[in-house]
């Protein structure tokens, strides 16, 4: 655990190693055979403040650096991904923007509700026609009397069917796009012209409850508008840069567990008379796979610590993400090697953590454009 981890959260997090030893990972075939989380499994995360650690404690959360955070996010993601994906959201781009940009009346209606998991939020950006490229974004809020009216589509939003609060970035000027064009809304469940559209059949993460959302004449007060008219572009960039520190501890703490999982299994399988892990082509998997988890964790203090210090983490946000990933995918990859056929057989688990980290090298930016935006940074004047 990094130094610059405070006491606190050194004592929360030994405390999550325990909730998720003794209580998730029990309960992960359950939610693997459902595809979603048992109610008893929710309200323990709410007993233990899990949906409101970055939100502040003048709002009902603990209020968390981004460091301590990413690496109680990380203890987390030992267990089903999806209950990683139930609770992040809130601690994230489903919360953020609002503490960062919203009102104070929208502080203190939203961020208690939020904090508690008595709301689950929703993070509306991605479309179809929109997805590495967000400025693209077709759905639009035309201004009217008392407020604006929504129209579009937007896809691949999870948490959307069960959401109460949806954060939603739209075209309020179509010339002006990312440059003061684009505008970021508050809008909640049950609100007439919103409905949530097709859910998505994912490769992994089952129990993620990825959907369509649809805006037809969805009128917003202008309480619902989230920071100033054409800001919201700026909004979602602010709040994708913590997102991906999210995602690459999450990937960090899925290929931590997947490597615990080859190296027992090395100890345990025998071939030709002796353990496999006594094979030097099996020792150097779990070599490079530990080496590579190493140096991504790492990079993962370095940038949290970085935000926590007031720098600009743009382009290291997107490095360790980047890397972060990448590594982790490397690992699930070995490990499920490592175990042969019974990697690829459902008991093991390896083949539905393999499945599950896939999605990290896509979502909160794809490999690709992390890349495009590290080198953008290298090459500018």
């Amino acid at each position: 655990m990094d130094t610059r981890i405070t006491q606190e959260a050194r004592h929360f997090i030994e405390g999550l190693t325990r909730f998720v030893r003794d209580e998730c990972i029990p309960a992960e075939d359950a939610i693997e055979e459902t595809g979603s989380l048992p109610e008893p499994l929710i309200a323990r995360m709410k007993d233990l403040g899990l949906f409101g650690l970055r939100i502040p404690a003048a709002y009902g959360g603990s209020g968390m650096n981004l460091l301590d955070y990413c690496y109680a996010l990380k203890e987390l993601s030992k267990s089903h991904d999806d209950i990683r994906a139930r609770m992040s959201i809130n601690n994230g781009i489903g919360s953020m923007a609002i503490v960062n940009d919203g009102t104070a009346d929208q502080k203190n209606h939203y961020l208690p509700l939020l904090a508690s998991g008595a709301s689950i939020a929703a993070f509306a950006l991605t479309e179809p026609g929109a997805g590495s490229d967000a400025s693209a974004i077709a759905t639009t809020a035309i201004k009217t009397a008392g407020g604006w009216v929504l129209n579009g589509m937007k896809h691949f939003i999870t948490n959307a069917p069960i959401a109460d609060i949806f954060t939603v970035i739209a075209v309020t000027d179509k010339e002006k796009r990312a440059r003061g064009g684009i505008s970021a809304f508050l809008v909640e469940k049950g609100t007439p012209g919103l409905s949530i559209g097709a859910l998505h059949n994912t490769m992994g993460g089952k129990g993620w409850l990825q959907a369509e959302v649809i805006f037809d004449d969805c009128f917003i007060p202008e309480t619902g508008l989230l920071g100033p008219v054409g800001g919201g572009f700026k909004i979602a960039m602010k709040t994708l840069n913590e997102g991906r520190l999210s995602a690459a501890a999450s990937a960090i703490g899925i290929g931590e567990r997947l490597l615990s999982m080859g190296i027992g299994y090395a100890k345990l399988r025998t071939q030709f008379g002796k353990p496999i892990a006594e094979f030097e082509a099996i020792q150097w998997m779990l070599a490079d796979s530990a080496t590579e988890l190493f140096a991504a964790d790492r990079m993962l203090a370095d940038t949290a610590f970085r935000f926590d210090c007031g720098e600009d983490i743009r382009t290291h946000s997107s490095m360790t993400k980047l890397f972060a990933t990448e590594a982790a995918f490397r690992v699930a990859d070995r490990v499920l090697q490592v175990h042969g056929g019974m990697g690829f057989m459902r008991e093991t688990k390896v083949e539905r953590m393999f499945r599950d980290i896939r999605a990290y090298r896509i979502f909160e930016g794809t490999s690709e454009i992390q890349r495009f935006m590290i080198a953008r940074d290298l090459l500018k004047d």
